[in-house]
C-alpha cells in the first residue's frame, strides 16, 4: 500500500485546491464511473477538469474501449483519472503505474483502429511505480460523507477556467485572464449584436468624415515653416489614423477575429499576436502614428516655446527639425518594436482594427497611458510659458496697434488649436482610465453570465456585478479620430481659402500665356537685338537671366495650375536660396511673384498683358523694383501681399 503526497509545485491541480475557499466531496454523476467501491468524488480532478460535465466531455472517445472490454484495468483507471476517489483535504491517492502499462498495452490496436492516441496526460511515467488495485482499502475509509446529496452548484472559487470553445493552439501565446492558450470572444464578449453594428457603422462615418478634413491639409504642406511645421506632421499622423480605422470599418471582423470551427467545437475568438500579418500590419499603423501625432503635438509646444521665450527665429528653429524628426518618430517606432517582440497585439472586434491593451490591463498602463499622460503633461508646461511669454512682450514692449492685434488674434488662435487637441486627448486618457479601473468587474460579470452556457465553474460569492457603458466606448472612438481635427482649424484660414480659390483659375489657358511669354524673347537672337543688347551690359545680362526664368516659369505655372500658387512660391524660393544667388534673390523673386500673382487674376485679354510685360520688363531698373516680404519662407510684394493671418507673429 502506498499513500502519495505530491507538494503544489509538482501537480498542476494541486494549485487550484489550495486555493479554493472551501473543499468538499461531491457524489459521482459520470456514467461510466457507477457502481465503484467508491462513489465520492471531488474537483478539479487529476486531469484539470474543473466539474463532472467537462469530465464527461473528455471521456466520451473512451467509451467504445471500455464497452468492448479492451482490457480489465481500462475503466478503473480511467476513473480514478476522471473521477478520483475523494480523500481528505491536500492529500491525493494515484492510481499505481502497472495498471497504466497494462490497459494501454491491452486496447493499443484497438485504439488505432478508432483512430484514438493515448494522451500525454495519462503517461505512464506519471505514475508512481507499483501494482496495486484502486482504489486502496486506505482510501475507503478516509473518504467522508458527501456535503451535498442533490446539488451540482459549485461551493468553492476556482477563478476562471477557460472553456474548451476559446480554447487557442499552445504555439500562438494567447492568454485571456490570467490563463494561457485562451482568448476572448468575439467580436466582443460586452455587447450585443445590435450594439455592435451600430458602433462599428458610428465609426466609420467618423472615419471617413475625419479622413477627407485631413487631407485638405497636406495639400498645405509647403506652406508652414517652423515653428507651425509640425503641424503638418501632426496632421499626417491622423490621416494614417483614420484611414486604419476606414478599413477596419470596410473588413469588418475579418481582420480582428479568428473564424469559427464547429467542427472542432471552437469559436470565434480574438485575434492576438503576430501570426495574424493583416492585424500586425493594422498595429503597427495604428500605434505608430497614434503615439507619433502626440510627439508632434510636444514637439510643435517645444517650437513655440523656443519662437516665445528665447526669441529664436524661424531659421534657428528649423537647424534642429532633424531632432525633432528624430524624437517624434524614433520613440514611437522603438516602442511598437518593443510591443512586437512581447507579442502583445490584440484585435479589436468592435472597431475591427488591432491595438493593444484592450484585454490586457499592465500593457494598456505602460505602453498607452504612460506616454499620452507624459507628453500631456510635457505639452502643456511648454505651452503655458509660451503663453505667459508672449502675453508679457505684448504688455511690455511697445507695437502698433496693428502688430498689437495680430499677436493676440496669434495667442488666441494658438490657445483654441490646443484646446481643441487636449479635450479630446483628455476624453480618451479618461476612458482608458475608466476601463482600466472596471475591466475586473466586467470580466466577474460576464463569468457569471456565462459560466453554464460554456460549462466552466461560476464565480463564488459574487457582491457586485456592473455592465460597460455603450456611450463610453462611443466617445472613447469618437475622441480617437477627432483629435486631428485642430489641424484642420489652424490651416483653415483666409489665405488658405485664398490661395485654393485663386488655383481652380490656373488653366491651360494661363499656361498658354507662359508660352507666350517667350516668343518676344527669342526674338532677340537676331542682328538688331545683338545689336541693343551690345551698347548695354545691363541688358545682356537682363537678356540670359530672362531666358532662364522663362524656362523657370513654365514649370512654376504647371505646378501653379495643378496645386495652387504657393506651390510656385515655394519652389522658386528653393531654388534661387539653394543656387547661391543671394545677391537676385530680392529683385528676382519680386519678378516671379508679379508673373505668379498675375495667373490667377488675368482680366485683359491676354495680348495686352504680354505687350505690357515685355516693354516694362527691360527697362524696369533694379532701384525701382517693389519691394519684397519674406514671411516664414513666402517671398511676396508688399503691394500685393496676401493678409496676414497672424501665424507669422
Amino acid at each position: 500500500t502506498e499513500l502519495i503526497y505530491f507538494p503544489c509545485s509538482l501537480i498542476n491541480y494541486l494549485t487550484c485546491r489550495m486555493s479554493h475557499s472551501e473543499f468538499s466531496c461531491e457524489p459521482i454523476r459520470l456514467r461510466m464511473c457507477q457502481d465503484l467501491p467508491y462513489n465520492t468524488t471531488f474537483m478539479p480532478n487529476l486531469l484539470n477538469h474543473y466539474d463532472q460535465q467537462t469530465a464527461a466531455l473528455a471521456m466520451e472517445p473512451f467509451h467504445p474501449l471500455v464497452n468492448l472490454v479492451c482490457s480489465a484495468d481500462l475503466r478503473m483507471f480511467l476513473c480514478a483519472l476522471y473521477a478520483p476517489v475523494c480523500t481528505e483535504y491536500g492529500r491525493v491517492s494515484m492510481p499505481c503505474c502497472g495498471i497504466c502499462r497494462r490497459a494501454k498495452d491491452e486496447c493499443n490496436k484497438l485504439m488505432e483502429i478508432f483512430g484514438l492516441t493515448w494522451p500525454e496526460d495519462m503517461e505512464c511515467s506519471r505514475f508512481p511505480d507499483c501494482d496495486e488495485a484502486y482504489p486502496r482499502p486506505e482510501d475507503l475509509l478516509a473518504s467522508p460523507e458527501p456535503t451535498d446529496q442533490s446539488s451540482l452548484t459549485v461551493q468553492r472559487d476556482y477563478g476562471f477556467w477557460c472553456p474548451r470553445e476559446l480554447k487557442i493552439d499552445p504555439e500562438l501565446g494567447y492568454t485571456f485572464m490570467g490563463r494561457k492558450d485562451c482568448s476572448p470572444p468575439c467580436p466582443s464578449m460586452y455587447f450585443s449584436q445590435k450594439e455592435l453594428t451600430f458602433m462599428r457603422y458610428f465609426i466609420g462615418v467618423i472615419a471617413i468624415l475625419c479622413l477627407s478634413q485631413r487631407v485638405i491639409v497636406l495639400f498645405n504642406v509647403f506652406r508652414f515653416r517652423y515653428p507651425e511645421r509640425p503641424i503638418i506632421f501632426y496632421a499626417v499622423c491622423y490621416v494614417m489614423v483614420s484611414l486604419v480605422f476606414f478599413l477596419g470599418f470596410l473588413l469588418n471582423e475579418k481582420v480582428a477575429c479568428n473564424a469559427a470551427s464547429p467542427a472542432q467545437f471552437k469559436a470565434a475568438t480574438i485575434t492576438q499576436g503576430s501570426h495574424n500579418k493583416v492585424c500586425t500590419l493594422f498595429f503597427m499603423v495604428l500605434y505608430f502614428f497614434t503615439m507619433a501625432g502626440s510627439v508632434w503635438w510636444v514637439v510643435l509646444t517645444i517650437t513655440w516655446f523656443l519662437a516665445a521665450v528665447p526669441k529664436w527665429g524661424s531659421e534657428a528653429i528649423e537647424k534642429k527639425a532633424l531632432l525633432f524628426h528624430a524624437v517624434a518618430w524614433g520613440l514611437p517606432g522603438a516602442l511598437t518594436i518593443t510591443l512586437l517582440a512581447l507579442n502583445k497585439i490584440e484585435g479589436d472586434g468592435i472597431s475591427g482594427v488591432c491595438f493593444i491593451g484592450l484585454y490586457d490591463i499592465d500593457t494598456l498602463r505602460w505602453f498607452v497611458l504612460a506616454p499620452l499622460c507624459f507628453n500631456v503633461a510635457v505639452g502643456v508646461a511648454l505651452l503655458l510659458v509660451g503663453i505667459v511669454a508672449l502675453n508679457r512682450v505684448r504688455m511690455e514692449i511697445p507695437l502698433e496697434k496693428e502688430n498689437q492685434t495680430k499677436l493676440v488674434k496669434f495667442m488666441i488662435r494658438m490657445s483654441i488649436f490646443s484646446v481643441l487637441y487636449l479635450v479630446p486627448l483628455l476624453t480618451v486618457i479618461g476612458c482608458y482610465f475608466y476601463e482600466h479601473t472596471y475591466r475586473s468587474l466586467w470580466e466577474t460579470t460576464w463569468m457569471e453570465e456565462n459560466c453554464k452556457r460554456y460549462h466552466i465553474p461560476c464565480p463564488y460569492k459574487v457582491e457586485q456585478t456592473s455592465h460597460p457603458a455603450m456611450v463610453l466606448f462611443l466617445i472613447k472612438y469618437l475622441m480617437m479620430l477627432v483629435v486631428g481635427i485642430p489641424s484642420v482649424f489652424w490651416v483653415g484660414s483666409k489665405k488658405t481659402c485664398y490661395e485654393w480659390g485663386t488655383s481652380t483659375h490656373a488653366s491651360s489657358t494661363n499656361l498658354a500665356v507662359i508660352d507666350d511669354l517667350d516668343k518676344p524673347q527669342r526674338t532677340h537672337h537676331g542682328p538688331s537685338s545683338t545689336r541693343s543688347r551690345g551698347s548695354s551690359a545691363h541688358s545682356k545680362a537682363s537678356y540670359h537671366g530672362s531666358l532662364r526664368r522663362m524656362r523657370e516659369d513654365r514649370y512654376c505655372k504647371q505646378l501653379s495650375a495643378s496645386f495652387g500658387k504657393m506651390f510656385c512660391f515655394t519652389w522658386q524660393f528653393l531654388t534661387y536660396s539653394n543656387s547661391g544667388r543671394s545677391d537676385t534673390v530680392a529683385p528676382h523673386a519680386a519678378d516671379e511673384q508679379s508673373l505668379c500673382s498675375a495667373v490667377p487674376q488675368i482680366e485683359q485679354p491676354v495680348s495686352v498683358q504680354v505687350d505690357n510685360h515685355s516693354k516694362q520688363g527691360s527697362q524696369r531698373d533694379p532701384a525701382e523694383a517693389p519691394t519684397t516680404v519674406i514671411t516664414h519662407g513666402t517671398i511676396a510684394l508688399d503691394s500685393q501681399a496676401p493678409e496676414n493671418d497672424g501665424t507669422s507673429a
